[in-house]
């Protein structure tokens, strides 16, 4: 197997996007299950304090963020590259669509389906961290009928843009665009009641969706939790020292700081090792596990000294 472990559960929808990345790349990796709620104890000796899934562990170098963790994935397995005809660059703005606007969209309306039967102690933890402490249920199912109106809007873009001989988002072969935009699909498709026949009205859409699921996963294999602490703590960062002379914030490797993790996320503490536009990665200790690095994508992720 590669040195890649995925501590994930299978209904997390932003683990599916990473999940078929992994299958685009053909990559054998270990799966690591995690509890959906907190407390999830053999995580935290990792990531500091981080909680939302999925991360990527490898060795003792921790991934937060599937935007992190893509870019990782892209850096050591180049090939088969995840843009085809030379796109880079301009996949990560989409991104910020999908996993923003649309992202929200597909939320609130899973939330106003699933109001009845959804566990209270999940509703509770998600909604809180979706829409805020003071969430209101009424205003989520009120707005039902608005999300789906704006959802069908953006999966029309999609449509237009997988009609006629076009197999994936960006032509022949399959690219970040495709695990992008699928797994809102794949989402809405799995937690909406009428999501099946919501998506009937996109026939290139659903042609394509298949086509990605088609793809896999890649080969994995399960490791248990304390397994991959003690792979962590057998190994150290291999993250060099990396300057950023245009960081806005004047950041310097080992400089102390917190990272937030999202607006009234947690705050992980750290020394910094390397930073540049894209990420930052600091470096802590943990009893359990040693010396670790964590790396976080610069967008949504607040740094303070």
């Amino acid at each position: 197997m590669s040195d890649i472990i995925l501590h994930h559960y299978p209904e997390s929808p932003v683990s599916e996007k990473v999940r078929v990345v992994l299958g685009m790349k053909g990559l054998d990796w270990r799966s690591v299950k995690i509890p959906r709620l907190p407390p999830k104890p053999d995580l935290m000796p990792l990531t500091g304090g981080y909680r939302l899934t999925p991360v990527m562990q490898i060795d003792a170098d921790i991934y937060c963020d599937s935007h992190a963790i893509i870019a990782e994935i892209e850096r050591r397995y180049p090939e088969p590259t995840l843009y085809p005809g030379g796109a880079q660059g301009l996949p990560w703005a989409l991104a910020h669509w999908t996993d923003g606007r649309l992202f929200q969209n597909v939320i609130e309306v899973v939330f106003a389906d699933s109001r009845e039967t959804m566990p209270e102690e999940f509703w509770k933890d998600r909604g809180g961290l979706y829409f805020g402490a003071d969430f209101n249920g009424d205003d989520i199912e009120a707005a039902l009928n608005q999300n789906l109106t704006e959802i069908r809007a953006q999966f029309g873009y999609m449509d237009q843009r997988v009609s006629g001989d076009r197999n994936f988002m960006l032509g022949a072969t399959p690219g970040l665009p495709d695990a992008l935009c699928y797994y809102l699909i794949w989402f809405l498709r799995g937690r909406y009641s009428a999501g099946s026949e919501f998506l009937k009205q996109f026939p290139a859409l659903h042609a394509w969706a298949q086509r990605v699921a088609a793809i896999g996963h890649g080969t994995w294999e399960d490791l248990s939790s304390q397994a991959a602490l003690d792979i962590a703590a057998a190994a150290d960062p291999s993250l060099g020292e990396e300057a950023d002379s245009g960081d806005p914030l004047g950041l310097m490797p080992g400089d102390q700081v917190g990272v937030i993790a999202g607006v009234g996320g947690e705050v992980v503490t750290g020394s910094v090792i390397s930073l540049s536009r894209d990420h930052i990665s600091i470096r802590r200790n943990d009893l359990r596990v040693g010396a670790v690095s964590l790396t976080f994508p610069r967008i949504g992720y607040p740094v303070r000294r």
